[in-house]
């Protein structure tokens, strides 16, 4: 049976979920439609979820249409979780985004739109609540056209637009698909100039398009009354591409989520892209060479999933067994491995234990939800017993605390959202300590010269000393440890971005005495290098001096060209730099930068300065120097190689104890 990854986006409350709903409804699989409002939807199981009535994890649900297991995958539509959707978009054959009829193109849709692009997946639009009062058709269409893609093609009208007995009569307008079909079809055009285009022409191309995401067919409808359902159901079977991949191929596959069952164990929700994975089976995933054995597979069928002996190439999978996988291993052979799809966040708070909640298992259930969502990046302050968590938003900040609350009995709080910073060299710096010299107490010898590098190419590590001079467990410790140190240069903050080389190595060759085999006192261990190394490092960024960055977001605010005196102003005051600002009718449109830490505030503020009609769209743009006034510090969380008596001390402490 051939099967469809579908992928359902759209801007938050635009109805994809609702969409969800009656998509499974059409096809068979439930008998009662879920309402977001009511909490009973089949996608949004969290209690949260049903709660807020939003989605926060992307959901698996599959029918059967005309032969073909769709399997249909609900994400959030809120920004602050584009983690969520950038795993969900790597294993997606097609998607629908879902636009409203009444507020149009949206925020999120746009970034949604650009990345569906971005990655060549192919997606159909639905323009959802024709139903709705102040609803739109060619309104929307040429907001799509102007702020989405001029590749959409309208393949039906809206009849009663706004009523309850709003309906979607399909029917591709020749002139406007002829329009957008041959920029790429050159038959097509070849066919108009000597006036022979047939509707079967035409719809072949616009299949052969639409299946190389080079259009994007629109539809309208209502999920609320099912207005147009049918229709997308059959352009989802007509125009987007079924799965491919070879069942007798080298198991291949992806782990886009992993959730805890009933007694603790982990499940991964995994794409199969090769091949065919059995039940017993070991497998390799990740990076490090990990191996585990498949307990037990539920294949996704017919609405839920299934035990199965195997899931093959092209399905998606629930797999047991895998005690150490996380979000983002390769199973068996690794795909060509991508760039992220999103920035990731630029937030950072800390999470505060309630008078009655124990920090241990707060620990491990922070721990546990890092696992679900390997960015928000827990960060352990041994000494002052905090833990940090990093955001997108203030909205993941109350889904955290509640899950916390609701999951695991924990009561949290949490302090004041800070900015996520970085630190850049200023400049070169070298220091070396000598094995037997000085005051180090060590029996090794490092040297190391740090160098700026360009923004986004990461840390470079190389050596300038023979790699046979000394164990190559050694060099291998020197340059674990240089990577782990620069996670908290001179301001506490993470250097990205710079070249170490190691210019000097040494140690002492094992020792032994007679009768009494190996001298650990005499001989070099790999914990001297990890010991010194940082020390080492510390002295030659202090030589090189760096300076903090701050995250700086792109942003574009739309508001009504009358409130232009009173947007600008406010924007400068939360240290907005507009860079661009034009006028589209009524429309004023202000393009510029603002500190990540002040985005929220922005949003918070835009309604009321624009009598609610402004609309915000922001995204991680790049670090800038931080401003002038205090530097941004970020308490250590290390030993402090900074310091040295502090340092040795601690070290020397550890390795006695």
């Amino acid at each position: 049976m051939h099967v469809l990854n579908l992928g359902i986006l759209a801007h938050v409350d635009a109805g994809k979920t609702s969409l969800t709903e009656r998509l499974l409804h059409s096809a068979g699989v439930i008998d009662e439609i879920g309402s977001v409002d009511a909490g009973n939807t089949r996608t949004d199981t969290l209690a949260l979820e049903r709660q807020r009535g939003i989605t926060i994890k992307s959901a698996v649900v599959s029918f059967p249409l005309d032969g073909v297991t769709v399997n249909l995958i609900d994400t959030p539509g809120h920004p602050d979780f584009i983690a969520e959707v950038e795993r969900v978009l790597g294993v997606l054959d097609g998607a629908v985004l879902v636009i409203s009829a009444v507020e149009g193109v949206q925020a999120q849709t746009r970034v949604l739109m650009r990345t569906l692009r971005r990655l060549r997946i192919p997606a159909l639009l639905f323009v959802n609540k024709i139903d709705r009062g102040g609803a739109r058709d060619e309104g929307v269409l040429r907001e799509i056209a102007a702020r989405l893609t001029p590749a959409a093609v309208p393949t039906g009208t809206v009849a009663g637009l706004g009523t309850r007995a709003a309906r979607f009569v399909p029917g591709v307008g020749k002139d406007a698909a002829l329009d957008v079909l041959t920029e790429h079809d050159d038959a097509l055009l070849s066919a108009y100039a000597d006036d022979r285009v047939t509707g079967t022409l035409l719809h072949r191309s616009l299949v052969a398009q639409t299946r190389q995401a080079l259009v994007h067919p629109v539809l309208f409808g209502s999920a609320a009354t099912g207005a147009g359902v049918a229709d997308l159901l059959s352009a989802v079977g007509e125009l987007l591409p079924a799965a491919d991949g070879d069942e007798d191929g080298p198991v291949s596959g992806t782990v886009f989520k992993v959730e805890r069952g009933p007694a603790g164990e982990k499940i991964a929700y995994a794409r199969m892209y090769s091949g065919t994975l059995r039940t017993r089976d070991r497998v390799p995933f990740g990076t490090d060479g990990a191996e585990g054995r498949v307990t037990a597979i539920s294949v996704f069928g017919h609405g839920t999933d299934t035990r199965a002996d195997a899931v093959t190439a092209g399905r998606i999978a629930r797999l047991r067994g895998l005690g150490e996988i996380r979000i983002g291993d390769a199973l068996g052979e690794p795909r060509t491995a991508h760039e992220p799809f999103f920035a990731p966040p630029t937030l950072e708070t800390v999470v505060v234990p309630g008078a009655d909640t124990h920090r241990g298992a707060l620990h491990l259930a922070l721990t546990q939800l890092a696992e679900q969502d390997p960015l928000i990046g827990l960060r352990h302050d041994e000494r002052r017993q905090e833990t940090s968590v990093r955001l997108y938003g203030e909205v993941q900040k109350e889904v955290i605390q509640a899950t916390l609350a609701d999951e695991y009995g924990l009561d949290v709080t949490f302090r004041e959202t800070t900015p996520l910073c970085v630190e850049r060299l200023l400049g070169t710096g070298h220091a070396v300590e000598f094995n037997k010299r000085d005051a180090n107490p060590f029996l090794a010898t490092v040297g190391l010269r740090v160098e700026p590098a360009p923004p986004g190419s990461g840390v470079a590590f190389r050596r300038e000393v023979e790699l046979g001079a000394m164990p190559y467990a050694f060099f291998k410790a020197v340059e674990d440890t240089v990577r782990e140190t620069l996670g908290q240069g001179l301001r506490g903050w993470p250097i990205p971005d710079c070249t170490v080389t190691m210019t000097h190595c040494g140690y002492s060759p094992r020792q032994s005495h007679a009768h009494q085999g190996f001298d650990k006192s005499m001989s070099s261990t790999g914990a001297d290098f990890r010991g010194l190394t940082p020390l080492v490092l510390a002295e030659a960024l202090r030589r090189a001096g760096t300076r903090v960055h701050e995250p700086l977001h792109r942003f574009r605010v739309e508001a009504p060209a009358d409130t232009a005196g009173a947007l600008l102003p406010a924007l400068a005051g939360l240290g907005a730099v507009p860079e661009a600002t034009h006028h589209r009718g009524d429309v004023c449109v202000v393009e510029g930068t603002v500190p990540a830490a002040r985005v929220h505030a922005l949003g918070q503020r835009l309604p009321g300065l624009t009598r609610g009609e402004g609309e915000l769209e922001s995204s991680f743009a790049r670090y800038a120097p931080a401003g002038r006034g205090r530097v941004p510090e970020r308490p250590r969380t290390d030993h402090n190689p900074l310091n040295r008596k502090e340092y040795l001390l601690n070290v020397m402490r550890r390795a006695g104890g």
